[in-house]
């Protein structure tokens, strides 16, 4: 079996050199607003008495005018799945358990209802097999379509750059990905999701860690724009009851039907960076 080591930590390099940025951007966005908000840094570690187990990440939060709560969550981890989860995951089953996995994790919600939040993961696994997997994904409370199809604009070019596929596929998926079914509506406005784009050599772990970075590149240069051009649009208060009712449909899709929840739970990861997606206040109707 190939080691992956080298790749792992190449692409862990990449996830927190793209968190370093992304972070920076968004407090420039609160000084653009007037507001000193910064992002708080917590280290940890994985909490778990298996030497063969460990890992840990760093969770960045902050809390200010513009964004009423982001997190931007890297985390490097490795071990076993348990028996019965397992067999759920690419490559891996009850005889080879064992995984490692590092990636990048970011929800912002908004304070003003007219910014979408949005949601962006690109993570890299191995198993008895290696593959990138990712997306990014629009949430607005108060859609617009000029924010939708500039969001989808940009990622449909960073699909392109690569293979004239992947925009169709990946924008389907996140459609179909992103429902709460027992609801019978979508999360939000879409996006791209991906998963399984394995390597089974180093050419191919080359094409795939590009286009992740891609990924990530797009994310940075389309949101802020997007904040930027709704953050100082007056709402009113019915717009904020909207708002809350609608973050109630995303906590029921992330604690219900998300996999990047689910798997970090089962695998012993930190419960304050796997729930950073909640949102710091809502309503149900």
């Amino acid at each position: 079996m190939q080691d992956w080591t080298k790749h792992t930590a190449e692409a862990r390099t990449w996830f927190e050199t793209l968190r370093d940025r992304i972070c920076a951007e968004f407090e420039s966005i609160e000084r653009e607003a007037g507001s000193d908000a910064h992002f708080n840094y917590i280290t940890w570690d994985r909490d778990t008495d298996d030497q063969t187990e460990g890992g840990g990440g760093t969770r960045g939060v902050m809390k200010g005018k513009v964004f009423e709560k982001v997190g931007v969550n890297v985390s490097t981890v490795s071990g076993e799945f348990a028996p019965g989860f397992a067999d759920t995951i690419n490559g891996a089953s009850v005889e080879n358990p064992g995984f490692t996995a590092t990636g990048i994790s970011l929800v912002a919600h908004m304070a003003n209802p007219h910014v979408p939040a949005v949601h962006m993961n690109t993570r890299f696994l191995t198993t008895s097999k290696a593959w990138f997997g990712g997306g990014a994904d629009l949430n607005p409370p108060i859609p617009y379509a000029d924010d939708t199809e500039a969001f989808h604009a940009r990622f449909r070019a960073a699909c392109a750059a690569h293979n004239p596929t992947y925009y169709d596929r990946f924008s389907k998926w996140a459609e179909e990905y992103f429902f709460i079914p027992h609801r019978n509506v979508a999360r939000g406005v879409g996006g791209i999701f991906y998963d399984h784009l394995e390597c089974p050599d180093r050419s191919a772990w080359e094409r795939n860690f590009h286009f992740t970075r891609d990924v990530g590149e797009a994310f940075l240069d389309i949101f802020p724009a997007l904040v930027r051009q709704r953050m100082g649009q007056e709402f009113t208060a019915q717009d904020k009851r909207a708002q809350l009712e609608w973050r109630g449909r995303y906590v029921e899709f992330n604690l219900v039907y998300d996999r990047g929840t689910l798997f970090g739970l089962r695998t012993g990861g930190n419960i304050d960076a796997i729930l950073m997606s909640l949102p710091p206040e809502v309503t149900w109707s």
